[in-house]
C-alpha cells in the first residue's frame, strides 16, 4: 500500500453581500467570502490538500482565478471534479482533518452538516472527515472579522 499525505490552506476576505460557505453549507453571518467562485475556504483548502497528496497540482491548476468558466463557481462540485482526478490515479481518501479559523459564526453549530456536506461530495463516510472552529482571538484579520481561513490535511491511499 502507498500512502500520501496532503496539507492544504484558504484565506479569504470577507465582505458584505456574500454568502458565508463552509464545506458546502451556509452559515447565518453578515459577511461571506470574497472570491472568483463561491468563496467556499474549507472545500478550497481540501482541494489542496488532496491535490497536493497525489501529486496533481492546486486548486488554481485546476480552478484558475481568472477563468469566466469558475466564476461564482460551486466548491462542492469542485470537490466532486478533484475527486474524480484522484480516482482515476487509484487514490483513495482515508480521512480529512480541518480546521476552520473565524470570529464569527461560531464553526459549532454547524459542524455536523459541514462534515456531512465534505463526505456527500467526496464519497466518503462523514466519520472519516472531521472539522474543528477556531476563534482569532481579537488577532488581526481574523480576530477582527476581516477574513476566514482553513487548513484541510488528508491522507490517501492506493495499492502498490
Amino acid at each position: 500500500m502507498i500512502y500520501r499525505v496532503g496539507l492544504g490552506r484558504d484565506l479569504h476576505r470577507l465582505v458584505p453581500g456574500r454568502c458565508f460557505l463552509l464545506g458546502g453549507v451556509q452559515l447565518e453571518a453578515a459577511f461571506g467570502e470574497d472570491g472568483h467562485s463561491d468563496g467556499d475556504a474549507l472545500c478550497h483548502a481540501v482541494i489542496d490538500a488532496l491535490l497536493g497528496a497525489a501529486g496533481l497540482g492546486d486548486i488554481g491548476e485546476f480552478f484558475p482565478a481568472g477563468d469566466p468558466a469558475w466564476k461564482d463557481g460551486d466548491s462542492l462540485e469542485f470537490l466532486k471534479i478533484c475527486v474524480q482526478a484522484l480516482t482515476r490515479e487509484a487514490w483513495r481518501i482515508v480521512n480529512i482533518d480541518c480546521v476552520v479559523s473565524c470570529e464569527s459564526p461560531a464553526v459549532l453549530p454547524y459542524r455536523n452538516a459541514i462534515r456531512l456536506s465534505l463526505a456527500g461530495a467526496l464519497g466518503i463516510p462523514s466519520e472519516a472527515v472531521f472539522v474543528k472552529g477556531k476563534s482569532g482571538e481579537g488577532l488581526g484579520d481574523i480576530g477582527n472579522g476581516k477574513a476566514v481561513e482553513a487548513f484541510a490535511a488528508c491522507l490517501l491511499e492506493k495499492d502498490a
